[in-house]
């Protein structure tokens, strides 16, 4: 069963029978909000890029996204990048995989961003959301959905930190803006 998460809720990445997750896929997906026009509504491609940042004591070491699809250590991979969103509230648009069990041990969190390359804001995106999913069943654990879009071009999705032996998922969803990861990391450093 999974969780609707609020903005700052965290939630464990602990299996329900004990014990720590192993591979988690963070999915993200979005639609194009319909915009008026001269002859009806009509909806434009909207085309959002995924990062995941990987942390160790607050200093960027990494980073994957659409040019860099596997972290250097191959524990956290881009599955590629989707051009013009459309899951919503079904699939993932573009996804981001961790290997928990490989992540190396200075790494101690993963954020996770969403940003339009394009400049395009999410005045014009609907139904955003991320999720984390448990790749070795299938299942979804939590989700977090955007409320409402803005005039910013990223967000601050979530965050993959660990807590103790295990890992901890939180749901941040700051809105920010920025066409690439390096644009958010002013956005991203008050959330380590």
């Amino acid at each position: 069963m999974s969780v609707n998460m609020t903005k700052g809720q965290a939630i464990s990445l602990e299996k329900k029978g004990g014990g720590n997750l192993t591979q988690v896929r963070m999915g993200l997906g979005w639609q194009a909000a319909p915009r008026r026009g001269l002859f009806g509504k009509r909806t434009q491609e909207i085309d959002l890029d995924a990062s995941a940042v990987l942390f160790a004591d607050k200093q960027p070491v990494d980073v994957v996204f659409f040019r860099h699809l596997v972290s250097d250590d191959g524990s956290v991979k881009h599955t590629g990048d989707n051009l013009v969103g459309g899951a919503g509230q079904g699939g993932d648009d573009e996804a981001v995989l961790v290997d928990l069990e490989r992540v190396p041990v200075h790494i101690d969190q993963i954020v996770f961003t969403v940003n339009s390359f394009t400049g395009q804001t999410f005045q014009e995106v609907q139904n955003a959301f991320c999720r984390i999913v448990d790749e070795t069943t299938g299942q979804e654990l939590a989700r977090y959905t955007l409320d409402g879009g803005g005039n910013y071009t990223a967000q601050i999705m979530a965050k993959v930190h660990r807590v103790g032996t295990g890992w901890q998922m939180t749901a941040l969803g700051n809105p920010a803006n920025g066409r690439t990861f390096q644009d958010l990391m002013p956005a991203i450093l008050p959330h380590l």
